[in-house]
């Protein structure tokens, strides 16, 4: 055969054959057996550890004989990948001779990988001049490869690469990049064609190689140094510019394609594009710049949240993780609005973990709790205490508005317009502005975030810190300002500005002083009498303070009969039907991570998990399950999911055995009660979201539930918002058309009288109780009415906006309601 003629010429024919011999005293079950016994243990393994760098390199090429065969050979891949890593003198003819071997039959690209490991590695030994014979060959395994590629191969495919980039044509610069980040994505058919130039220039090229082997989950010391020496100019340049392009990138279809077959799927980044941008971030830690925090937290944000913006995953948690380490490694209370940011939207618990890690660093440098560090370190973006901040840019004046997150302009004439007057709108400073309004608009969520979270867990606060990190910061302070605070065991009441500062005003009118360093906390519901919260409603509603989420109004859930009988579980919200996409996306916003069900595997438990949440030092557990046609949805993730039982967990406490099964939960007469409440709030929230009751249209299969929920008990959220209508509706121009029955808001129209139930949504006409679907439009920005608080799901809304469409029926046009009401 051609390796014995080519070894009987260099003298190696008899290593070759006692090579040959050796491997035969490895057991057979090493082909196929896992795991492996130890090579060490053979006669072959015991022989290797006194070969020299001949017989290391005929052993290689025995090795890559056998890999070259029609079937897979476990041994020979295993010797390949040992030889691989020894230093040994390669001679050009055993380069030429691996080179030749590597092109046997193609099994798949697995194998094709596996007979590139030696073929590199020896090519790499030799002077740099003579490499470049090997790039043809190179160039057919990696068009052999297709765009498939093997996760426990990829080292090897990045080495292809970076070969091919080494030894790209001149002519073509770009193709050195695209042989680096090849185009398996939207990004980085982006990078390639939009920054391919600058990237392949002389100064920037190297850097883009060495980001090409970003492997660790961390960048040595080492990798970090060379990074530095690479560092340029025009490679920081790119950086921004890169990065500015990756916090705004989403995820979207690709088409990959593999031997004869072809598919698509949604892709973020694909590991070739995500290995030189962790490389990319990792290179920030050495770029001191002003714009380098917020990018950095922007790409965390990005990355760090799931597909579509939510969930428990991560687009790319390397990614999120590189940018958190470099946040961490800057350090310093600017980078702390970042993180709290990162913290507030992504729900993936390593990255999280970073996170916690960075914010204490920094505020143990501060010597502050965590807490008390984010409370001072809120940027304020230049906003005056009115939450407003004015620029001249050219002949006009600029204002940015935090309470309407706008950008208002004062023309030359005086006169205030919405749009940016022509003069200006290609102005640095309009630009600068147009950045900072998109910090704050970013910043909002985040602290209304923070403000709920405190309310929940309870903090505890001095006079002075409130009125100084709250009430009067110009950021938070839109929030701060229109919650009720309250004295530890004492009065409580919404802030108030005086000549002096700060007071508190109770419903009644009674002022407030409290002494500098008098703790407070926010107002809960849960330890108040009715009085007390009908009271602050009718305030809200009278003084027309709108809160940015539910305290007045907030539902309180207490434990019942049935949950003291019950004992360790609550089955208050089990037994609906909810789509589980849009429920898993609300609970992983309310900061539950899971469930991961679907028809995959029912097997080993994939029809079965559930949503888990931190609260306040316990953990709550709410079980669910598929419920679905597994045919309908493909085998795949399910479209329907069940609620099933809720359980609690001390701090101490593991919620799941070994094999994964909920453990009983701890007595729900021992759960403190605001855990238990806001608990089962989040849980009322998504099954009146998410139920699929509140469906305009039944559900085939689900007819007997879509009845039951879509006009059945009302649950504590429509309760509360019952309440809230009691209040509003003595106050509307549609009162003397509409009332209230125990669960539906009743409307006269002058063609039909009509019930809207206050749970679902849904309409039923009188006198036989026939059913109106009417969908709400997609845009129910503008408000019919002021509500007192920013509700989620905006059903409250939504029950208005019909009640005022069929108090006016005769008014009505469209004519897939008409005919409904008509028949």
């Amino acid at each position: 055969m051609e390796i014995s003629a080519e070894l009987d010429r260099w003298g190696h024919t008899d290593l070759f054959a006692e090579t040959e011999r050796l491997a035969s005293t490895v057991p057979e079950e090493r082909a196929w057996q896992w795991p492996l016994s130890p090579l060490g243990e053979t006669e072959l393994g015991r022989r290797m550890a006194g070969f020299d760098d001949v017989r290391w390199r005929v052993l290689g090429l025995w090795a890559q004989h056998r890999l070259s065969g029609p079937h897979y050979d476990r041994l020979a891949e295993e010797i390949a990948s040992r030889v691989a890593r020894r230093k040994l003198k390669w001679t050009t003819e055993e380069a030429d001779l691996l080179w030749r071997l590597c092109h046997g039959r193609e099994d798949n690209g697995y194998i094709a990988l596996c007979r590139l490991t030696l073929p590199l590695t020896a090519t790499a030994s030799l002077p740099h001049d003579m490499r470049r014979r090997y790039v043809e060959q190179a160039e057919r395994v990696r068009k052999t490869l297709g765009d498939h590629e093997w996760p426990s191969r990829a080292g090897t495919a990045r080495r292809l690469d970076d070969f091919l980039a080494e030894h790209a044509d001149a002519a073509d610069p770009v193709s050195a990049v695209r042989a680096l980040l090849g185009e398996r994505d939207r990004f980085a058919a982006t990078l390639v064609a939009d920054f391919g130039a600058a990237l392949a220039a002389p100064e920037v090229f190297p850097l883009l190689r060495h980001w090409h082997g970003a492997t660790a989950a961390k960048p040595s010391g080492v990798w970090l140094a060379t990074a530095g020496k690479l560092l340029t100019p025009e490679a920081v340049v790119l950086v921004r510019e890169i990065l500015q392009r990756l916090s705004a990138h989403r995820e979207g279809p690709v088409t990959f394609r593999h031997d004869d077959r072809e598919w698509t799927t949604t892709v973020f980044l694909h590991d070739r594009t995500a290995t030189p941008l962790r490389g990319l971030i990792w290179t920030c830690r050495l770029i001191d710049e002003p714009w380098v925090t917020a990018l950095l937290g922007d790409c965390a944000v990005t990355c760090g949240t799931g597909i579509g913006g939510s969930g428990p995953n991560c687009r790319d948690e390397r990614l999120a993780n590189a940018a958190v380490g470099a946040l961490a490694h800057r350090g310093g209370l600017d980078t702390v609005p970042h993180l709290a940011r990162v913290q507030a939207k992504v729900r993936k618990k390593t990255v999280l973990a970073g996170v916690a890690r960075a914010l204490d660093a920094v505020a143990e440098a501060a010597g502050l709790s965590p807490e008390r560090l984010l409370d001072r370190t809120v940027p304020t973006f230049g906003l005056g205490p009115g939450g407003v901040r004015e620029e001249p840019v050219g002949d006009c004046l600029v204002r940015l508005r935090a309470d309407t997150q706008a950008l208002e302009f004062v023309n030359a004439r005086g006169k205030t317009v919405k749009a940016a007057p022509a003069a200006i709108r290609k102005d640095p400073a309009l630009a600068e502005l147009k950045a900072t309004l998109k910090d704050l608009r970013q910043l909002l969520p985040a602290e209304r975030f923070r403000l709920e979270r405190a309310l929940i867990e309870e903090r505890i606060w001095r006079w002075r810190e409130v009125t100084e990190f709250f009430l009067d910061h110009p950021v938070t302070g839109l929030y701060a300002r229109t919650l009720i605070w309250r004295i530890l065991q004492g009065p409580a009441g919404i802030p108030v500005r005086t000549d002096d500062g700060w007071e508190l005003t109770d419903p009644a009118g009674r002022r407030i002083q409290p002494d500098p360093n008098t703790p407070l906390h926010l107002w809960h519901p849960i330890g108040e009498t009715p009085e007390a919260v009908r009271a602050w409603r009718d305030h809200l509603l009278d003084a027309g303070v709108r809160q940015p989420f539910k305290q007045a109004f907030r539902e309180v859930y207490l434990l019942t009969p049935a949950e003291e009988r019950t004992g360790t579980y609550s089955n208050r919200f089990a037994g609906h039907t909810l789509r589980y996409g849009q429920a898993k996306a609300l609970l992983n916003q309310r900061g539950w991570s899971g469930p991961s069900i679907g028809h995959w595997d029912h097997e080993f438990g994939s029809d079965r998990g559930a949503a888990v949440k931190d609260l306040s030092g316990y953990r709550v557990r709410w079980a669910m399950s598929v419920n679905g046609d597994p045919e309908a949805d493909g085998w795949g993730t399910a479209s329907f999911c069940a609620s099933e039982q809720i359980r609690f967990y001390r701090p101490d406490e593991d919620d799941t055995d070994v094999y994964g099964y909920a453990r009983d939960g701890m007595p729900l007469t021992e759960v403190p009660p605001l855990v238990l409440s806001e608990a089962l709030r989040d849980a009322d929230l998504a099954v009146g979201v998410t139920s699929i009751g509140l469906d305009p249209h039944m559900v085939a299969g689900h007819e007997d539930y879509w009845h039951s929920h879509g006009f059945g008990e009302l649950t504590e959220t429509a309760r509360t918002r019952r309440d809230a209508l009691a209040r509003l509706l003595p106050r509307l121009s549609l009162a003397g058309r509409a009332e209230l029955t125990d669960r539906f808001l009743r409307v006269r129209g002058d063609l039909r009288t009509y019930k809207i139930h206050l749970g679902s949504g849904n309409i039923l006409m009188e006198p036989n109780d026939a059913y109106l679907c009417i969908v709400p439009g997609p845009d129910r920005s503008e408000q019919p009415v002021f509500l007192p608080f920013e509700e989620d799901g905006g059903m409250l809304s939504i029950i208005l906006s019909k009640a005022f469409l069929l108090a006016g029926d005769t008014a009505i046009t469209d004519p897939t309601i008409t005919r409904q009401i008509g028949g």
